[in-house]
């Protein structure tokens, strides 16, 4: 901050640290960054900057941050040359895969791989070479239900319908804290500021949460529930939508099945059979569906909270079911879909109609968990890896994941990772997880890259391009993590340690353009000569983008060059109604009652048979310590006790618990934490 300004530098970046993906203005000097803030002029964020992208300065410096590989020797983990790390892994994971088969090899895969644009495009090539059923991911920890309802309903796990918040004017949120997450499952960087301006000009924000959050305290109005209930509460809406006659598909008439099914499974969900349930009285919820329906502009939104619970996947359906029949899905100021530049599947192919989606296409070995996008519940991997016999887990790779500390039963988790024969981390710093390994990989700081966002323009509330420059050059003979997974893949394909990376990814990249450009192939590889590695990907699926210019058919379209060019991004506009082109489903219209949900409708009523829990915990996120793995980082660990449970007074006084006194929550596995009330 002592810098003249007249020796700084100015550059922009795109933070990688969490979802709203904010750009950011640098003042550079001397090879250090000096400063951080918003980008006034970056098309998406628009200046918005929260205290994690000022922390990125931090996190470069960080002498905690690792830069040179660690490999297990006698028991201790030391610095090893790149040639060496790779070596060991060679010398003692493919024996194990040769010997117990490709499932003795687990994958982890932790929420910074979405985050940085290397990890992101080059993670198929290692899932691919790895060839294990035993992959796992943050995914099943927070979000999955949604996905999985998602597919289901529109043919595609990342078809993911977002709010339009900035044309809306009735919000409907459950289990939802935006202005603290910055979006979840919904790109929305300075949520305040658009939830702001959607009450201004007169809108309604209604949040639905067990607790008054950082999100409740902006709202018209705030409905308590009782937690777990978003099942109950929803059905009720359903019920009195088509109860009271309010059912309006509007223009997705033509375009939707299923709709007297649904009818007929909600017949028996009235909301004064719901109401005692879900905590909110019937007469509200009957209000809230007529609301819904009677706005011109309107969309119901859930995330973490209804996905993490017994009824997840059934709540992040009817959501959706909400937004169908009242007809404010893929309308202007409803749920809508994005269109993303690059990366996007459903924007590629033949629209309107495709395979859909499949389930269960394998099990765990241990609890027989199915398969869901490929992946199994991280809460089976430590069973994965204790339970003796065939197909044990017995050497883990884990990319950007801490495990230990985000996944359920940390403790018993860590005690497995201690029973394995070996353990690979690629990761940037010694944790909770990665202090078990036999060898520790890491990559570069998130200024020695390259970044353009590959997931969350996917999922961004408007259509943008965004690119970011190294800000400084990689030092030499440290490889970025596109290139640690490339040898990784290379290995894993029996290549050997010594594989020639960018042979490698010659390699891998004609194979695919030969499955999907055909007779092209050779046209395009020639076409994207120009770059490596990930600016390459990139540059290829830009130009073959709904915006690209199609490799020169399209002159004004889009091309990494002209993204480059533009240090605050391109503007790509408002979401636009994209039915029935984004369908993936085999009919080719909306399945609004998909088999797999609508057979896990009889466990409400099962559930209704028995008697409410009586004290339900739930958790909460602070925007200081969204991700675990920024954990190590001083700036963003620091302030107050956050291990703290908020308890109702009620609650409390029937307990003999006292304001800022400690207790100690256990769960009915017998599971305990200590906190302070």
């Amino acid at each position: 901050m002592t810098q003249p300004a007249a020796n700084a530098t100015t550059v922009h970046r795109i933070c990688p640290l969490c979802e709203a993906c904010c750009g950011l203005e640098l003042k550079v000097a001397e090879g250090r960054v000096i400063s951080i803030r918003g980008h006034e002029e970056d098309v998406f964020s628009a200046g918005y900057i929260c205290p994690k992208g000022v922390a990125l300065k931090d996190l470069h410096e960080d002498p905690d941050r690792l830069r040179t590989p660690l490999v297990r020797r006698d028991g201790r983990l030391v610095e090893a040359t790149w040639d060496e790390a790779f070596a060991e892994i060679e010398r003692r994971l493919m024996p194990l895969i040769e010997q117990h088969g490709r499932d003795a090899l687990g994958l982890v895969l932790g929420n910074p791989s979405v985050h940085k644009m290397g990890i992101s495009v080059y993670l198929p090539r290692l899932i691919r070479a790895a060839g294990t059923r035993n992959y796992f991911s943050a995914s099943t920890l927070d979000q999955m239900p949604k996905q999985l309802s998602s597919g289901l309903m529109f043919g595609h796990w990342l078809s993911v319908a977002v709010p339009d918040i900035e044309r809306c004017d009735f919000l409907l949120m459950l289990g939802a804290n935006p202005a603290v997450s910055n979006g979840s499952m919904w790109t929305v960087p300075d949520f305040r500021g658009k939830a702001k301006a959607l009450r201004a000009r007169g809108g309604q924000l209604v949040v639905v949460d067990p607790r008054r959050t950082e999100t409740a305290e902006l709202a018209s109005r705030h409905l308590f529930i009782r937690p777990g209930g978003d099942v109950y509460l929803l059905l009720g809406m359903v019920h009195t939508l088509f109860d009271e006659g309010l059912v309006n598909l509007k223009h997705l008439a033509p375009h939707v099945a299923g709709l007297e099914a649904v009818a007929e499974a909600t017949t028996g969900h009235a909301p004064e059979r719901m109401a005692p349930r879900c905590g909110i009285e019937a007469a509200t919820i009957r209000q809230l569906a007529r609301d819904l329906a009677r706005a011109e502009r309107a969309a119901v939104y859930g995330r973490i909270g209804t996905c993490t619970q017994s009824f997840g996947t059934l709540a992040s359906w009817l959501i959706d079911v909400l937004n169908v029949l009242t007809g404010h899905l893929d309308a202007p100021g409803g749920a809508m879909f994005p269109k993303a530049a690059a990366f996007q599947q459903n924007s590629v192919g033949r629209p309107g109609s495709g395979r859909g989606i499949v389930v269960g296409r394998h099990r765990s070995r241990v609890s027989g968990a199915p398969e869901v996008f490929g992946e199994l519940p991280a809460g089976c991997m430590a069973e994965e890896i204790e339970t003796p016999g065939e197909g044990r887990m017995r050497a883990l790779l884990t990319v950007a994941a801490n495990p230990v500390l985000s996944a359920p039963n940390g403790r018993r988790l860590a005690a497995a990772l201690e029973q394995l024969d070996f353990m690979v981390c690629v990761d940037i710093y010694l944790n909770e997880t990665t202090r078990h390994a036999d060898v520790i990989l890491p990559g570069l700081s998130p200024f020695e890259e390259s970044h353009y966002d590959a997931a969350f323009p996917q999922l961004s509330h408007r259509n943008h391009a965004r690119y970011s420059a190294p800000v400084f050059e990689a030092p030499p003979g440290r490889p970025a993590e596109w290139e640690i997974l490339l040898r990784l893949t290379g290995i894993l394909q029996g290549r050997g340690a010594q594989v020639d990376v960018p042979w490698l990814d010659d390699e891998l990249l004609k194979a695919e353009l030969a499955r999907t450009a055909g007779a092209h192939a050779d046209a395009v590889m020639a076409a994207v000569s120009r770059y490596k590695g990930p600016e390459r990907l990139l540059e290829a699926a830009l130009r073959a983008g709904p915006y690209g210019d199609q490799f020169g058919a399209r002159p004004d379209g889009l091309t990494l060059a002209k993204v480059k060019a533009a240090p605050g991004g391109i503007d790509l506009g408002a979401m636009q109604p994209r039915i029935p082109e984004v369908l993936r489903t085999p009919s080719g219209k909306v399945e609004l009652a998909p088999a797999l949900v609508m057979a896990d409708l009889p466990r409400v009523e099962a559930e209704l048979a028995q008697p409410a829990p009586e004290l339900v915990v739930i958790g909460r996120r602070q925007v200081r310590c969204n991700n675990s793995w920024l954990h190590n980082l001083p700036t963003l660990a620091k302030g107050p006790f956050r291990c703290t449970a908020l308890v109702h007074p009620a609650d409390a006084q029937r307990r003999g618990l006292q304001d800022g006194a400690p207790a100690r929550i256990t769960g009915v596995n017998g599971q305990s934490v200590d906190a302070i009330v």
